[in-house]
């Protein structure tokens, strides 16, 4: 009896489409799969490319086994979506994406930070290891291929498009498949394809979208004094941000801009803030602790020691001793303080009030920067979904992985991380059937 060949449609050539497909293409039942890879750019993965400055951060060295502890911790770094990810965490830790890649050629490195980077620093090898794949495996790639709509006719889904120069599309504009896997990703970094599309798809097919929010962003401040220190950074600082509705910290990197404030710390609080807009007349309010290893009373203490010793220093100059020197007469400012005045003729009070800025720093948020979000927050409930298997629980054969989800992470390869676990368990589901 001859086997039947099972049709396979992926929508969007990003990490969750590439890796879905690659999975589906070295399977063992590949043999009795036709896999078709759509793409509306004219080159695959063109967010995975950028990533990271161009380098891309593929994936985090934070979890490098699928032990229940480390998977726990690693999905702290998931301010949405984390208890679906679990399975698929499991079945794909940071170290399986590591060996995937190094077994197909492209040697990675784990920098300090933990961030996972091919030895070349060149986010196309990456991409290249996957579409060498799909190529190898005889996966049909279909580029410059806008998908207009979907519809699902009795069994199969009926794909919609414009391409009509396909051949294989006739002169219906149309093509049906067994099984589809929508991975068209958020809305975040539009110029990447990353448009939103699948959002429609998923309506289309009975599934809802929650509500959708730009996440790690940069913040703008009423605060002019940032533009004076831009480009000025801090390894490592603890920030605390109020919302009208919670209070969120995160201690990290961040660095000042001509705007505000940015950084991988900033993205984080951003993240978990994702659905609170801030406006000039609904502020958020941020803080900044530059030592976030002492306590305020360590602090006052060192700072009492160190002056009882620079008494005769002007303050300008002694601050330089806690702060980046072009921040010191900023600080001088802030604290009201003559800037003449010498170390020694500090008053309780001003003292106070220079300590009370080196712990928390008080910043006005009035808005995030537009269209420089990395990710989007919001997507296809995850209730509407099998975490074990990535299938809808609406539609039998159809299947989502990465961003087009209701889950994104913080900055550090986090959301590559989800995406290439999500997109791998799908694969391996269909594959399994």
């Amino acid at each position: 009896m001859k086997q039947t060949t099972t049709r396979i449609a992926i929508i969007g050539g990003g990490a969750a489409g590439l890796m879905a497909a690659a999975t589906l293409a070295e399977s063992p039942t590949a043999s009795n799969m036709e896999i078709h890879l759509f793409e509306k750019n004219s080159y695959l993965g063109a967010k995975v490319i950028i990533s990271g400055g161009g380098r891309c951060n593929v994936t985090t060295g934070s979890a490098l086994t699928n032990r229940r502890h480390d998977i726990e911790q690693l999905l702290t770094n998931y301010p949405r979506g984390a208890k679906f990810l679990m399975s698929a965490l499991f079945r794909c830790p940071p170290q399986s994406v590591i060996d995937w890649f190094e077994s197909h050629g492209v040697p990675l490195k784990t920098e300090e930070d933990l961030r996972v980077f091919p030895i070349s620093d060149n986010g196309k090898d990456i991409v290249g290891a996957l579409e060498r794949t799909l190529k190898i495996n005889n996966a049909k790639i279909h580029l410059n291929t806008n998908i207009t709509s979907i519809e699902k006719v009795s069994n199969i889904f009926r794909l919609h498009t414009r391409a009509s120069k396909l051949a294989s599309w006739g002169q219906t504009g149309h093509e049906d498949f067994d099984t589809l896997i929508i991975t068209t990703g958020g809305n975040a970094y539009r110029h990447t394809g990353s448009t939103g599309d699948g959002y429609a798809f998923a309506k289309a097919l009975n599934h809802t979208i929650t509500e959708l929010a730009p996440s790690l962003s940069s913040y703008i401040t009423v605060e002019k004094f940032p533009a004076k220190i831009s480009g000025v950074s801090f390894k490592k600082a603890g920030l605390t941000l109020k919302t009208p509705t919670a209070t969120y910290t995160r201690t990290g990197a961040f660095l000042f801009t001509h705007k505000g404030i940015t950084g991988p710390a900033i993205f984080a609080l951003s993240g978990m803030a994702a659905y609170d807009t801030p406006t000039n007349g609904n502020p958020l309010h941020l803080t900044i602790n530059f030592f976030p290893d002492e306590t305020q009373e360590e602090l006052a203490a060192r700072f009492q020691n160190l002056a009882n010793t620079h008494g005769k220093k002007q303050l300008i100059n002694f601050l330089d001793i806690f702060l980046p020197k072009s921040m010191c007469d900023i600080f001088i400012d802030l604290a009201q303080a003559p800037p003449d005045l010498s170390t020694g003729q500090l008053t309780k009070e001003l003292k106070t009030r220079i300590l009370q800025l080196l712990h928390a720093l008080p910043l006005t948020i009035i808005n995030r920067t537009p269209g420089d979000e990395f990710v989007t927050a919001g997507g296809v409930p995850t209730s509407e979904v099998n975490t074990n298997t990535m299938e809808s629980k609406l539609q039998p054969n159809l299947y989502f992985a990465g961003e087009i989800l209701d889950i994104d992470g913080f900055t550090g390869g986090f959301n590559l991380q989800a995406s290439w676990a999500t997109g791998r368990l799908a694969g391996e589901s269909i594959a399994s059937k």
